[in-house]
């Protein structure tokens, strides 16, 4: 039995997650600390709250372990300059400065940091730490395993075979073809921030068609194998420093798209970026559907489990749902680097002996929110604010009543989606609430979706196919019932699907008790739920941060914990 640190950090979406005998006990996200939205730096203080939170000091741990192997990244790093130069001569200079300043002596970096013997600190495999962070926490005691994202040490995308406590390395793609990277360069196309756009071009591509195809299919082809090549001709990953696509890339598709205008889906213009976002949509879907059915053929399992950045595109996921012949999927909430940390820490605790943890049944591994924290600052601010004697029937009727209402209640989320923890909830048939919430409350582009919160055990009368281990989590859609799209009109997007969460007492308590009580009131038990942030900032995550959300947004009441703050009348 053993106390196990994982951690992620040095690229993006710093993060630790700490095993305690084999227990998850906590995993949090640096940014939440930090307030820098994808933070890539050494996770200091979701450490600290991490083993705050498991009762241990640095002193207890058994075992330190990071989720990549930096002198095999190093490796990579330095081939690629060779091999592509003198085409890569920007990137040599970098390069070597970049893993020789710091990053190829990360192990010893966290020793030093942590003041801990240098014996306890090991590394694993990027892509397997992808694939420990899903299938050591699915419902699967067996399942085919894919790892894609951007690029790890030398692959980019893997396929494992789970079984038990083992997990098994059946086929690798190397960089620098990448269907993470082809998805990042068309973000920066588009004029969004690669590592953190990517999920704007999913929601835009909605608003497209993909008349591209043929254009798209230059880019990228499938192989028989099972594998897929880049046409590194359009790219510039590989020999560029700045660029992820190179001019002539440019040549295909058109200008790319000022990053600081703002955006119009109905002009001509944007209207024809949005069908590049969909056509990019369309062959992300048919590179990850050739490569599940490949590991569908090879495992011959009827479970597949998803790991890596592009993992979180939740509408490629429900087409492989649908498509791949594997009978159940499951992607866990923070598939991308983040969720590396997990991978580690779990992957270092089954080394260790522990058992494999149980299943997710909650997200909710952040800090816990404080009611007595809270009051003491509404005293010190002088804000009203009540103690309602059920807190959740309260919230119910303030949102029966159309208001809009800041919730943190819990632990706050693992992941980049709000799943009642820090979230802001509204009643989806109010008038005007989604351009409300886009443009006054987040201030994001006005073709953003909502996603619709309901109880798992209403979800079918108003959504389909939502029986997946994935729902819980918002990393699949749902189509919207015709009959009943009405009642969830804010939260259908335009292509009439919805990124769903089903909730229930385990996965979202204090949500589930919301959800309760509507219905119980005679409402629909469903809410338009979206993350309690603003556009380009991480999620809330401490009572004093959420205060000062609500200071400064028009939004009419929230809680924290049992307190309700309202606006004076």
């Amino acid at each position: 039995m053993a106390n196990i640190l994982g951690l992620s950090f040095g690229y993006h979406d710093a993060a630790a997650c700490i095993m305690v005998d084999g227990h998850l006990v906590a995993a949090m996200q640096e940014e939440r600390f930090t307030r820098i939205k994808n933070d890539p730096g050494y996770p200091a203080h979701a450490i600290a709250a991490c083993l705050k939170r498991a009762g241990l000091t640095v002193s207890d741990l058994d075992k330190v372990v990071f989720y990549e192997d930096p002198f095999l990244k190093t490796e990579r790093v330095l081939l690629n300059a060779i091999r592509y130069f003198p085409a890569a001569w920007k990137q040599f200079p970098k390069a070597i400065a970049s893993q020789f300043a710091d990053k190829i002596w990360v192990l010893d970096q966290i020793s030093g940091r942590l003041d801990i013997d240098r014996k306890k600190i090991s590394c694993m495999p990027h892509h397997l730490s992808h694939a420990a962070s899903s299938f050591y926490v699915s419902p699967f005691q067996e399942a085919a395993i894919l790892t894609v994202d951007g690029v790890g040490e030398h692959a980019t995308t893997c396929l494992w075979h789970g079984k038990g406590k083992d997990i098994t390395l059946l086929r690798s793609i190397d960089y620098p073809h990448s269907i993470g990277l082809l998805y990042a360069a068309l973000t920066a196309y588009l004029g969004f921030k690669v590592n953190s756009g990517e999920y704007k071009v999913m929601g835009l591509a909605a608003f497209g068609q993909p008349v591209f195809k043929e254009e798209f299919s230059r880019l990228a082809h499938t192989c028989p194998d099972g594998s897929y090549q880049l046409d590194l001709r359009y790219f510039a990953h590989h020999t560029d420093t700045e660029m992820g696509f190179s001019p002539l890339m440019e040549s295909l598709l058109g200008p790319r798209r000022e990053a600081s205008k703002p955006w119009d889906v109905t002009s001509p213009e944007d209207k024809r970026y949005a069908d590049i976002a969909a056509s990019l949509q369309w062959l992300t879907e048919t590179l990850l559907l050739h490569l599940a059915i490949c590991a569908k053929t090879l495992t011959r399992s009827d479970n597949l489990c998803l790991a890596g950045g592009v993992a979180l595109n939740c509408v490629a996921n429900t087409r492989l749902q649908n498509e791949s012949g594997f009978t159940s999927l499951f992607v866990q909430p923070a598939a991308g680097d983040a969720g590396g940390a997990l991978g580690a820490a779990i992957w270092g605790a089954v080394q260790s002996g522990d058992p494999r943890p149980e299943p997710f049944t909650t997200c909710a591994l952040g800090t816990e929110a404080d009611s007595s924290r809270a009051i003491q600052l509404c005293k010190s601010l002088g804000l009203s604010y009540s103690l309602p004697g059920d807190i959740h029937a309260e919230t119910a009727a303030l949102l029966s009543r159309q208001q809009v209402v800041a919730f943190v209640q819990g632990r706050f989320e693992w992941g980049p989606r709000a799943l009642g923890m820090r979230s802001i909830l509204a009643h989806p048939q109010r008038p005007g609430i989604r351009d409300k919430l886009n443009v006054l409350v987040k201030a994001r582009e006005i073709f953003r979706p909502f996603a619709p919160a309901v109880l798992e055990t209403d979800a079918g009368n108003w959504f389909e196919n939502t029986q997946t281990p994935m729902a819980p989590y918002m990393t699949s859609v749902a189509t919207v019932k015709p009959a009943r799209a009405g009642e969830v009109a804010a939260c259908t997007h335009v292509d009439g699907t919805a990124r769903v969460q089903t909730v229930s007492e385990k996965s979202s308590p204090g949500l589930c008790r919301v959800l309760q009580a509507l219905k119980a009131q005679g409402q629909p038990p469903v809410l338009l739920n979206t993350s309690l942030n603003v556009n380009n900032e991480p999620m809330i995550a401490s009572e004093i941060e959420a205060i000062s959300f609500f200071l400064s947004r028009p939004i009419e009441a929230m809680v924290i914990g049992d307190v309700l703050i309202q606006r004076a009348s």
